[in-house]
């Protein structure tokens, strides 16, 4: 027998929302100390190093992140590895996130003019000095615009984790809607709170971008 959507229900729906935060916080962490290595390989002047950056990017932008969820979820099982869906979600959202990471990143590093370079060579320094105190604190005012966006989009990927049975806000959702029968009322209210956790972002994103364009 369905019950009523109410208040009760809502709050379930709320619940959801610890795990969505969660898993998009560990999942950033991830993307980006692994989009921090693909992106120093993806400029390193030794051509392996580059051309494997170039491979991992391609190959992870160009295939679902649905497929990396089963890929780590259910392969790693095949192996007798019992993996914790919280923890295959946070892999495979961190391998999905860190090729787009890595590509903002290379963005912002090659939008340094060259003549920084050229300065940084002509003072005798390194390629990884160079990069480490000339290019990247430059490059990061830059990239943070578009990194914040990108956040966004992690956050209403982690939707997708629902597939492996962990209980986020669009798992829970489902769960509600399963008790209730009240699509309309269940998925409005799931994409407010999307909403309400995107907006802010979002609106950071665009200030942020409009700050630091005025100042270039």
């Amino acid at each position: 027998m369905f019950r009523s959507f109410g208040p009760t229900e809502f709050l379930l729906l709320a619940q959801g929302l610890r795990w969505t935060v969660g898993l998009t916080a560990l999942a950033f962490a991830g993307s980006g100390l692994l989009g921090l290595a693909i992106l120093l390989c993806r400029t390193a002047e030794a051509r392996a190093l580059r051309w494997a950056a170039e491979i991992w990017i391609q190959v992870i932008q160009g295939t679902p992140l649905l497929g990396h969820l089963f890929v780590v979820f259910f392969g790693l099982a095949l192996f007798g590895l019992d993996v914790p869906r919280w923890l295959a979600a946070t892999v495979a959202l961190s391998i999905y996130g860190s090729a787009f990471l890595a590509e903002i990143w290379r963005g912002a590093v090659q939008a340094i003019p060259k003549g920084q370079r050229e300065a940084s060579r002509a003072l005798g320094m390194r390629s990884y000095h160079e990069l480490r105190l000339v290019i990247l604190p430059q490059a990061l005012m830059i990239a943070i615009p578009p990194t914040v966006g990108f956040l966004v989009q992690l956050i209403k990927n982690t939707s997708l984790a629902s597939v492996i049975g962990l209980v986020e806000l669009s798992r829970e959702a489902q769960l509600v809607n399963g008790a209730t029968f009240a699509p309309f009322l269940v998925y409005l209210c799931t994409s407010g709170l999307y909403f309400v956790l995107c907006f802010p972002l979002t609106w950071l994103s665009r200030g942020l971008e409009k700050r630091f364009s005025r100042s270039r």
